[in-house]
């Protein structure tokens, strides 16, 4: 995929660089807690909502009026607000009360992926007396759950399935994006072969040649024991128009569009085609996705998740509301799938004014999912250099990085900023743990010279390599792209031609037993030794931009 560019001017003369040292460890930060979950004034809580068998259980705590002594519980489809569901049971109103009643997943009235709420009746009407809630188990009915392939951080993104140049390079993890608007099909289409699946009642048709391309990257994968990572993007297509969302429908172009949490026919395709994927690729003849992205840099608003509302909350509200579908989805087929959400490296400063900051849009995500239902949602980030073409992994321009909190990026210079605040209790998964958190793109230019580009791979794998809460560094990308090339973005560890440079055998080194070796070599490149750098965490910066020092 292609990145955003910065715009930015590159002074021709050299600055002399400065340097800036900090300490520290991997633990919780301190200073600003991001925001807490907290009841809208409501006086009811439901305190859990948990599949047990074929059936739902939720209970709830706290009192309000009611004028015939009773609880209601109402499940809503995710657009629908308030009294306007379904009720789905009814209990007798007190401080501590349970509701049970049926699951009914795989029928039209599957309450898998809904939301629940409780009411009372006051004066004839349903008034609503808690926050919304949803299924927080869905493991719990998982029939095709595979045990996880994690067996090494190093990944990319390939351009194609070469396995003897990635088994040189020891590559353990792949990523890879599907486009959903690719994979469906518009059931009047009678030109198209298709793949009929029936999810709740309701008939869906998918488009075999796409999915014959998809099915044999994920069986590649799994042949050569490659972890996958998925990413899931929604671009426009006739027969997935219903999949985007009714705020996304003008004229902007982008390669990703939000998804339709808004309209009852997206919403239930939405659940059609997670439910397939997920069963599609959890083990079997076609392979495993072990991480499913949702989306790409979603506080990218304008770039890879486009909505014309500039509305942080309700571009929030609806993410979670998408996301909601895929994880529930997701895992009541495979129990040991990880789901992502993604943000990208703008941490407080807005290369576009069109989007959102990352920690903005983070902190909203994990109030929505604390306040509805702690799930283990995990991390994707993009920790690029700022601005994208800089060259220097270790020695960010000191405008654009900090050690602080109010960073404008998050690079791999100061990586353990956002590991650290990931750290704190408010952001735990339900077992109390660090959330995984996948570096799902990360890369560097060699347009500046081969040697910065080798150093910076060797710096930025040992900081992931070092650090307990990554789970991925996934290098973008095997070849240069030309566009990106347009604007000193050459990435890859191949030149067009496909003739290797300096970085390859850096990049093949790392995991190793020549490791140090190579370390050895970047630390000369540096100036200065990577495995103190790293351990110690000494932060070196320097004041804009030169391209010698």
């Amino acid at each position: 995929m292609f990145k955003k560019m910065f715009k930015m001017i590159v002074a021709a003369a050299a600055v002399a660089a400065t340097m800036t040292f900090a300490v520290g460890t991997y633990g919780a930060v301190t200073g600003n807690a991001g925001f807490e979950a907290k009841a809208e004034g409501r006086p009811v809580s439901i305190d859990s909502c948990l599949i047990q068998g074929s059936d739902v259980v939720v209970h709830v705590s706290g009192s309000s009026s009611s004028s015939d002594g009773k609880y209601y519980l109402f499940a809503d489809e995710v657009y629908q607000d308030g009294t306007t569901g379904r009720i789905v049971a009814s209990t007798d109103a007190g401080k501590n009360a349970t509701f049970t009643f049926p699951l009914e997943h795989y029928t039209a009235n599957s309450n898998l992926s809904k939301k629940f709420l409780v009411a009372t009746k006051s004066g004839g009407s349903y008034v609503q007396v808690s926050d919304e809630h949803y299924i927080t188990n869905p493991e719990a009915i998982a029939t095709k759950t595979v045990a996880r392939n994690d067996h090494g951080i190093k990944g990319i993104l390939p351009n194609d399935t070469n396995a003897a140049v990635f088994n040189d390079l020891g590559i353990s993890q792949m990523v890879y994006n599907l486009y959903m608007g690719d994979i469906v099909v518009d059931p009047a289409n009678v030109n198209v072969e298709t793949i009929p699946f029936e999810y709740n009642g309701k008939a869906y048709l998918f488009n075999a040649a796409a999915l014959a391309q998809y099915d044999a990257f994920v069986q590649w994968c799994s042949m050569n024991n490659y972890q996958l990572t998925m990413t899931i993007l929604n671009n426009k297509t006739a027969a997935g128009a219903d999949l985007i969302h009714p705020l996304s429908r003008d004229s902007h172009v982008c390669p990703g569009y939000a998804m339709n949490t808004k309209e009852d026919a997206g919403t239930q395709h939405l659940k059609a085609i997670a439910a397939f994927l997920a069963q599609r690729y959890s083990g079997g003849s076609y392979g495993t996705v072990d991480n499913w992205v949702i989306g790409n840099e979603v506080n990218a608003r304008t770039e890879w998740y486009y909505m014309s509302s500039t509305n942080l909350e309700l571009n929030v509200n609806e993410y979670c509301k998408a996301f909601r579908i895929f994880y529930n989805e997701i895992k009541a087929v495979n129990a040991n799938a990880r789901v992502f959400n993604s943000i990208d490296q703008e941490w407080q400063r807005k290369s576009n004014p069109g989007c959102s900051l990352s920690k903005d849009f983070l902190d909203r995500f994990n109030y929505y999912m604390l306040r509805e239902g702690n799930i283990d949602w995990c991390l994707s980030v993009h920790p690029y250099n700022a601005p994208l073409f800089d060259p220097y992994a270790w020695k960010q321009q000191s405008q654009y990085v900090s050690k602080s909190l109010s960073t404008p990026y998050i690079t791999m210079e100061n990586i353990y900023l956002l590991t650290d605040y990931m750290c704190q209790s408010s952001f735990l998964n339900t077992a109390g743990q660090v959330r995984p958190i996948a570096l799902t793109e990360i890369g560097y230019t060699s347009s500046f010279g081969e040697d910065a580009q080798a150093a910076s791979i060797t710096y930025a794998y040992t900081m992931a390599a070092t650090n307990p809460y990554i789970t991925s560094f996934m290098l973008f990308r095997e070849t240069d792209n030309a566009h990106e090339m347009e604007s000193h973005i050459a990435q890859g560890l191949r030149n067009l031609d496909g003739t290797q440079k300096l970085s390859y055998n850096y990049y093949k080194a790392m995991g190793t037993v020549e490791q140090e070796n190579y370390k050895a070599k970047a630390s000369e490149i540096i100036g200065a030794d990577i495995n103190s750098l790293v351990a110690n965490r000494t932060f070196m910066s320097r004041n804009g931009w030169f391209l010698n020092d």
